[in-house]
């Protein structure tokens, strides 16, 4: 089955090209994707948990379908690892061919060379940093304002049956940062304990 995918970036654009595009090409269900937020692409999440063996995903452009050439491989090579072919109508990219098949690859090539090249310029670039006595990363410990939001967790976790998630959104923490801020509460209340004894 051709499964369509179509997108719009703005609140200008309109998705009526790519969506005569996919009918033309024959797709017999496509999702249309109009939010401009980069994370959250909730009609992209349908089409995959649609997906099965020997569908083919269509696209009017390349990128329409990913954030970066980074993710767009990641997500082409996922399909391919489900079975599914990867066809984008106006780049000539068609996965079921052998011709469409070097095309991507070459665009792969690219992404991890993108990413050596990446990866080379922060090692470099921490190397001097280090040559001229300077420390890459956050500094350690927790700012003030997290020292109050950690004893605030631990406070709140203790007193109350409310759960965790709900004094995450109140204190606005991710769930890593509730549990590393209420370590550091843990841990300081029992060294301020130990100083008693």
């Amino acid at each position: 089955m051709n499964i369509g995918y179509a997108r719009v970036s703005t609140q200008d654009q309109k998705l009526e090209v790519q969506l005569s595009e996919l009918q033309k090409y024959g797709c017999e269900m496509i999702f249309k994707e109009k939010q401009s937020a980069i994370k959250e692409r909730p009609e992209l999440d349908k089409m995959i948990s649609h997906l099965r063996k020997g569908d083919t995903v269509v696209v009017w452009k390349l990128d329409r379908l990913g954030r970066s050439l980074r993710h767009l491989v990641n997500l082409v090579g996922s399909f391919k690892d489900m079975g599914v072919d990867f066809v984008s109508i106006n780049d000539n990219i068609d996965t079921t061919t052998s011709q469409g098949r070097l095309m991507f690859n070459l665009f792969a090539s690219f992404a991890e060379f993108e990413r050596e090249m990446i990866s080379e310029r922060t090692k470099a670039g921490l190397a001097h940093a280090r040559k001229y006595g300077r420390k890459g990363g956050r500094k350690p410990g927790i700012s003030k304002e997290g020292k109050i939001k950690a004893w605030a967790a631990l406070k709140r976790t203790r007193d109350s049956d409310v759960p965790v998630s709900q004094i995450q959104k109140e204190l606005g923490l991710s769930k890593a940062t509730y549990y590393r801020y209420l370590q550091w509460a843990e841990n300081h209340e029992k060294k301020e304990n130990n100083l008693k004894k």
